[in-house]
């Protein structure tokens, strides 16, 4: 849950919109730009909808395909991406340590994808390993509907622990015609009908210099979105009655623990929806992961979960795409960033066995037995009831016990999925659209599989 009533979501996620543009490129990309590739992908696999358009690199052609300097694909059961020959060094200071050091790194540069819905937002997500000594870069370069071009944009500084560099979004990135919040890249003022129409993608693995240690990327999307502005959505007819069986934990009971990783309680309702979702696919932490935890704190793998998908620039653990990458370092997971256009997807999901983590604002009174209003917060939707309300593992509950609720079908699908509502004050602010994350096996069955590729997820 957000601590503040923001405007719109990227107003929660930045102070203000910045007059320049920071260096794109980072600091392992000094390489002149690769050659155009265009993308070869089948459009009708990456459209999920008329207001979506989602894009993943995942297989051993998807990375094959794309300009590789100082990086391989390599094969197997997961393919990925690996460091080969460094095509270089570079120094990087961490702006939140101060430390600065000389890493190695490779490049890669995926073709240019057109979106088929020309964006008002795009997100970009990851899977990947970044053993010790070792971290990535992500960013995106977009084209306009009028032909010209974003900088390159740093989306993502990202290791799954530490020590090496603090994981960070970056801030202060504009060119005067979109902006990168945090975690997303959004068009300033989508009124002018300007859109983003195609991007490109570029990596940057980087390890300790004189070390064979490699990042592997397993994935890398992009879900691109222009949701008209609503402030009510249709309703849907109920189709499905099923729960899945998702552990349950609440944020509230970590309220003031660990005040670095942004003081638990409602701060924490990400990385603890997140946990549920891990757990119920069976990934476990060990004794030793979670040594470094209060012995008197319970369910310390949600206080590690807080840890490790904090945001160091953001200050807080509501970094959608880090959320996402932290499910994908336990064994066998995928995770990805995307929108939904109504319930009827969330059942699909749901009939398939795949929960999901969704992000809704509301006022106290516009969800009935919720008991409090919010202006952002994450919760697990596991099922639905006989008559077609949500039933939902929130973490905003004084105790375990208390996390499981039940919320009218309508209301729920309304705050949801609409882009427009009103604060307390009656002021006009943003709603998130559908947005969720999904975690599913890296190896989905044949109607996983299905369900996810109905709601456009490729596997």
């Amino acid at each position: 849950m957000r601590r503040a009533e923001p405007p719109s979501r990227r107003t929660v996620l930045a102070a203000a919109v910045a007059a320049a543009v920071t260096a794109g490129a980072g600091p392992a990309t000094a390489d002149p730009e690769a050659p155009v590739t265009t993308d070869t992908a089948d459009p009708a696999r990456a459209v999920p909808a008329s207001t979506v358009d989602n894009r993943a690199w995942v297989s051993y052609g998807d990375w094959r395909g794309g300009i590789p300097k100082g990086t391989r694909a390599v094969a197997g059961t997961r393919p990925g991406l690996v460091i080969a020959k460094p095509a270089g060094t570079a120094d990087y200071t961490d702006p939140h340590t101060g430390t600065t050091a000389a890493w190695e790194y490779g490049t890669w540069t995926s073709p240019v994808h057109r979106l088929a819905v020309p964006a008002t937002e795009v997100i970009v997500s990851w899977n990947a390993r970044t053993p010790a000594g070792t971290w990535i870069q992500a960013e995106i370069k977009g084209t306009y509907s009028d032909g010209t071009s974003t900088p390159w944009y740093v989306m993502a500084r990202w290791a799954a622990g530490d020590q090496d560099i603090r994981r960070t979004s970056v801030d202060d990135q504009s060119d005067g015609r979109s902006t990168v919040w945090t975690d997303t890249l959004a068009i300033d003022d989508a009124s002018t009908g300007l859109r983003l129409t195609s991007y490109r993608l570029r990596l940057t693995l980087h390890r300790k210099p004189g070390t064979k240690a490699t990042p592997t990327v397993w994935r890398l999307g992009v879900m691109g979105s222009d949701v008209p502005d609503r402030f009510t959505v249709p309703a849907s007819v109920p189709g499905l009655a099923k729960e899945l069986a998702v552990p349950r934990y609440s944020q509230e009971i970590h309220k003031g623990r660990y005040p670095e990783y942004d003081n638990g309680g409602e701060a924490w309702c990400s990385p603890t929806s997140s946990q549920m979702i891990i757990e119920y696919w069976g990934g476990r932490l060990t004794d030793g992961q979670l040594a470094w935890v209060d012995p008197s704190y319970a369910d310390p793998q949600v206080c590690h979960a807080a840890r490790f998908t904090y945001d160091y620039q953001y200050g807080g653990c509501g970094n959608w795409p880090f959320n996402a990458a932290y499910a994908a370092t336990f064994k066998d997971l995928q995770g990805v960033v995307t929108r939904l256009g109504s319930l009827t997807e969330l059942e699909t999901l749901i009939a398939a066995g795949i929960p999901a983590i969704t992000s809704q604002s509301f006022l106290k009174e516009e969800l009935t037995g919720a008991g409090y209003g919010t202006a952002g917060h994450l919760m697990t939707v596991v099922g639905f009831t006989a008559g077609g309300d949500v039933i939902a593992n929130d973490p905003f509950s004084a105790s375990n016990d208390g996390v499981r609720r039940v919320y009218r079908r309508r209301e729920w699908e309304n705050i949801w999925l609409r882009t427009k509502r009103y604060n307390a004050s009656g002021k006009v602010v943003s709603g998130t659209g559908g947005v969720c994350y999904l975690y599913f096996p890296a190896r989905p069955s044949a109607a996983q599989s299905k369900a996810l590729a109905a709601v456009g997820v490729r596997v």
